[in-house]
């Protein structure tokens, strides 16, 4: 007797053994370990081990963007961090990824860098297209802002008055009038604390694209998401629109499709760890950003949970599959 139960609690140790070996294994690639982005991606790790059966997720620790989307193309990660306009460019074999594309897919989108077009009351400008010949910063030095901007005033030909400098130098020079505005990545739908600072004691406003400044960048730009901030972004600051890129996670196009739809499931419907891991998703509906910010098709099992919600994907995201 003896001997048959040890047989079968050997048979039952090797089951389960073969069991966990089984399990699909994936590697989640993110960012520097000291960015607020790492810790978004160790709570969905989280979720993904704990809701995800049959799947056992790790995050590493990465260069971010271009660092994830080379590691996709080389087999090394599962999925990660990339932000939707370079996204793109790697998707299309554009810019830095010129000749050697990288095949990815969209998963979802959880966060969005409106890019705010920030000027002084007092400047004699209302429009973007006034800002010709402005004493205007693009950006801070060396910043995707500040490459986006220059890309977007010339496509919509625009062309400022450009002075360069850091966040204090520019900040500084609104408020005592060397520099009439900038433009500066908000925090979701609420200006950023630079902003709120010069706006203490300089009253400032903040430029929306014209309908037509709107559709070009859409067919011109497509790297690009065009979003429409609500009231309130800032004291007395009315409704504006403006272009924008998100930071979002990318598959491998050969990850499982049920294993891509029930990832996104449990991050759709587990918002509370990554609130409390990044309180910019709070209150965010990620689903409908995913759909006004991707940049390029969605997996396929992402687009199955998203159609299950009654969602309308554009045509730019219908998985191509």
């Amino acid at each position: 007797m003896k001997t048959l139960l040890a047989a079968v609690a050997a048979s039952a140790t090797l089951l389960s053994a073969a069991a966990v070996q089984a399990q699909e294994r994936l590697l989640i690639g993110s960012t520097s370990s000291s960015s607020s982005h790492y810790g978004y991606f160790v709570a969905v790790n989280q979720i993904i081990n704990n809701q995800v059966e049959g799947v056992s997720a790790s995050v590493a620790e990465t260069g971010a963007t271009v660092d994830n989307l080379r590691r996709l193309s080389r087999n090394q990660i599962d999925m990660g961090l990339v932000t939707t306009n370079t996204g793109y460019h790697a998707y299309a074999g554009q810019q830095d990824f010129d000749g050697r594309p990288v095949d990815s897919r969209l998963l979802w989108v959880y966060t969005v860098a409106p890019q705010n077009v920030v000027i002084r009351d007092d400047a004699d400008a209302s429009s973007l297209e006034e800002l010709d010949g402005v004493r205007f910063n693009p950006g801070i030095t060396g910043s995707a802002t500040e490459s986006t901007t220059e890309a977007v005033f010339e496509t919509l030909g625009i062309s400022p008055d450009y002075v360069r400098g850091s966040t204090t130098d520019v900040v500084d020079s609104i408020k005592d009038g060397r520099i009439m505005g900038y433009v500066k990545s908000g925090v979701g739908n609420k200006l950023d604390g630079s902003t709120m600072d010069i706006a203490t004691f300089t009253p400032v406003n903040v430029l929306s694209l014209s309908e037509e400044q709107a559709d070009t960048l859409r067919a011109e730009m497509p790297d690009l998401a065009v979003v429409d901030i609500p009231e309130g972004a800032g004291e007395g600051i009315p409704a504006y629109t403006t272009w924008a890129f998100g930071v979002a996670v990318h598959a491998h196009p050969d990850l499982d499709e049920e294993t891509a739809y029930q990832i996104v499931k449990a991050v759709m419907e587990n918002p509370e760890p990554q609130a409390n891991a990044f309180s910019a998703v709070r209150d965010e509906d990620l689903a409908q950003m995913t759909l006004e910010v991707g940049t390029v098709p969605l997996h396929a099992g992402a687009a199955r949970y998203f159609e299950e919600q009654g969602l309308e994907i554009p045509d730019a995201l219908q998985p191509v599959e």
